[in-house]
Order: C-alpha cells, then sequence, then structure tokens
C-alpha cells in the first residue's frame, strides 16, 4: 500500500514536507488541515455561526472542493491564500473539536487514497482516517521554533507579525488540539516521532525516504 500519514502540530514543517516527500514518489497529497480551513471559511462566507456543531456540519455536504497542486477551489473559486491566514486557522482549529464535522469529512478524506499513492498530512491521519498505513509520521518541533518560522512566514508574504501573538496563538492550538474529545493530536502507537526544531527541511524529507526504503523492501 502506498500511503505515508505525516501528523503533528500547527507550524511543525509537516505541510512542506508532505508535499516534498509526494513529489519525490510521485504521489498525491491531502492536505487535511486545509479541508477544516474550508470549513472555518464556510462559516465565515455563509455568516454561520460558528457555535453551532450541527449547523457547521451540514454545510460540508454543499461545497465542492478541488485541489490543484498548491492551489484550493471552493465551488470553482480560489481561496488558496484565504486559507491561509491566521482567523481562519483559529476558526478551523475550533470547528475541528466538533465529532459532527470530523465524521462529515471522514469518508471524504478516505476517497483521496487510491493506487498512485498517498501522503495524508494533518493531525489524524495515523490515528483515525488512515489507521492502516505501512508508514507513520508524527512531526514535532519545539513551539518557539514554530513561532519563529510562522513569524518569518508571515513577515515574508508582507503581513504584520507580531511574534509573541504568535506563540502564544500556537500554544493554545496545541492544547485544543491535544485535548479535544475527538481525535486528539497524538502520535499512534506505530509512529515514527521526528523531531524538525533543528533540522532542515531536506534532511526530514530525506528521513522520511529512508524510512519508506525500509517499509517497502520488507
Amino acid at each position: 500500500m502506498n500511503l505515508i500519514t505525516i501528523d503533528g502540530p500547527s507550524a511543525s514543517g509537516k505541510g512542506t514536507v508532505s508535499h516534498l516527500v509526494a513529489q519525490h514518489l510521485g504521489w498525491d497529497v491531502l492536505d487535511s488541515g486545509a479541508l477544516y480551513r474550508i470549513c472555518a471559511y464556510a462559516v465565515l462566507e455563509y455568516g454561520l455561526n460558528a457555535d453551532d456543531e450541527q449547523a457547521v456540519a451540514a454545510v460540508i455536504p454543499d461545497l465542492v472542493i478541488r485541489f490543484d497542486v498548491d492551489r484550493v477551489y471552493v465551488n470553482d473559486q480560489e481561496v488558496s491564500e484565504q486559507l491561509r491566514l491566521e482567523h481562519i486557522g483559529k476558526l478551523a482549529s475550533k470547528v475541528a473539536a466538533y465529532p459532527a464535522v470530523r465524521q462529515a469529512l471522514l469518508d471524504l478524506q478516505r476517497s483521496f487514497l487510491t493506487n498512485k499513492g498517498l501522503v495524508g498530512d494533518g493531525r489524524d491521519m495515523g490515528t483515525v482516517i488512515f489507521p492502516q498505513a505501512p508508514l507513520k509520521i508524527f512531526l514535532i518541533a519545539d513551539v518557539n521554533e514554530r513561532a519563529k518560522r510562522r513569524y518569518k512566514q508571515l513577515v515574508e508574504k508582507g503581513i504584520d507579525a507580531d511574534f509573541e501573538a504568535i506563540l502564544l496563538d500556537l500554544q493554545k492550538r496545541d492544547e485544543q488540539d491535544m485535548n479535544r474529545a475527538v481525535a486528539p493530536l497524538k502520535p499512534a502507537d506505530d509512529a515514527i516521532v521526528i523531531d524538525s526544531s533543528y533540522m532542515g527541511i531536506q534532511a526530514v524529507v530525506d528521513r522520511i525516504l529512508g524510512h519508506w526504503e525500509q517499509v517497502r523492501v520488507k
């Protein structure tokens, strides 16, 4: 089975790493975080009450979602940049805690797996969505290092950023993700934990590819 899951907290580098691993292997990528950001985007776009779990879950079947390389489309409208905004990320973490929302997205996420191969990027890829994956990676990094990365990303995009605010936000999101009742952020029992705090992106990619080679030849 050509399937690798890469889970981890916000700004751990899993998105970039997942795309590079998939590119090397010629596989598809499932950015599950984007799906929850799409839900958050829909809440704001349709003027929904973010505290109404059932209303948020009910809108999901009406969303036509399409991924095209690094672009994301919802109902034929490109929303790639909107999904990366900080307030969308915060709201995504909130709606991701809703059991009804997670259930509504379950089959959609699993449908991305084809014979071509898939790298699943998220927070519960290895524990809930693809527990059968032959290689599960849990990518971590010191929260201060993650805050530095997020700050640098925003500054490079010309967006005003406050390092202390970013650090506090990541700490809050970590706590929320790890302590939610449904599918909390945690490594699968058979996951390989990689600390990327002081590793370059390519070094992380190479390590994962090395683990995949070991799995593949078994």
